[in-house]
């Protein structure tokens, strides 16, 4: 795991990822998810959380289920995780402004179903493209964010440094766009702590464009080992997830919901179950 502040002056330009791995993401992801289960039986608990709300935007062509992984181990932490609630993600289109503006009124409006009151600060995470999202809501300020949390998410870049240009044409019939202006303004943080979360062997998108262009004592880049298919439930992010949840600015919070409390040690049967036929820890 390396953590850095800003990019290197010996960095090399960023360029779409190899076709090589792009073409192992599904495998490298498997294994990773086999690990994740793996390491649920063993693994330490992490620091125990507030109960205070957590709001988890999944990538391009994706949705509340392949965030899950990444939601439930924000329960487990006792947060208060639920994913953006919008069902599957094909970009936001044309007018990014006038979507964004529906996308933090929803945000809102699902945290007012769940009890919180207005002045209740959600930590925003993000996986890829999900990322965007977060780190642009939490500039629009529509909602008091706590922090801004993104996952392989290619903020400093352009389409042209990532694999997934042709699933967002395919999805919506045109090309993504990006400008010079709204280049430069993604590329700018959130006046929040953020953190990004990269891989270097990511086959998806470069992982030069998921770091910070310059210094800040309020944004992190922190490197992982992994595949970008796999980031929701590498165990390495999952970890990192834990500990800057960790680190948000305590507030008076609801009381943690039924059914979201700690969970117990996992008895020896859920290890058992997370192990390949039937294999015992």
């Amino acid at each position: 795991m390396n953590l850095s502040l800003a990019p290197s002056a010996d960095e090399a330009p960023a360029r779409k990822p190899s076709l090589l791995l792009l073409g192992t993401e599904p495998l490298r992801a498997a294994g990773e998810y086999l690990t994740h289960r793996l390491a649920r039986c063993f693994q330490r608990p992490g620091p125990q959380g507030d109960g205070h709300p957590v709001v988890i935007f999944p990538g391009l062509a994706s949705d509340g289920n392949a965030v899950a992984p990444l939601r439930d181990h924000c329960r487990s932490l006792g947060y208060f995780a639920v994913d953006w609630g919008r069902g599957f993600n094909t970009g936001p289109g044309k007018d990014v402004d006038g979507w964004l503006r529906e996308l933090g009124a929803d945000v809102r409006a699902l945290l007012r179903r769940e009890g919180f009151g207005p002045a209740v600060k959600p930590t925003l995470v993000g996986w890829s493209l999900g990322g965007i999202y977060a780190r642009e809501l939490a500039k629009t300020r529509m909602l008091p964010v706590r922090q801004v949390i993104t996952i392989g998410t290619p903020f400093n870049g352009e389409p042209r440094h990532t694999h997934a240009g042709w699933v967002y044409e395919l999805l919506n019939g045109q090309p993504a766009e990006l400008d010079a202006a709204l280049q430069r303004r993604l590329a700018q943080p959130p006046a929040v702590r953020t953190t990004s979360i990269y891989s270097r062997s990511d086959g998806v998108v470069a992982w030069q464009a998921c770091r910070h262009p310059r210094p800040s004592r309020r944004v992190q880049d922190i490197e992982v080992e992994g595949s970008h298919l796999g980031m929701g439930w590498n165990p390495a992010v999952l970890e990192l997830v834990a500990q800057r949840l960790a680190l948000s600015v305590r507030q008076p919070l609801k009381p943690r919901p039924a059914g979201l409390a700690p969970r117990a040690a996992r008895p020896p049967s859920a290890c058992a179950a997370a192990l390949p036929n039937g294999a015992r820890a």
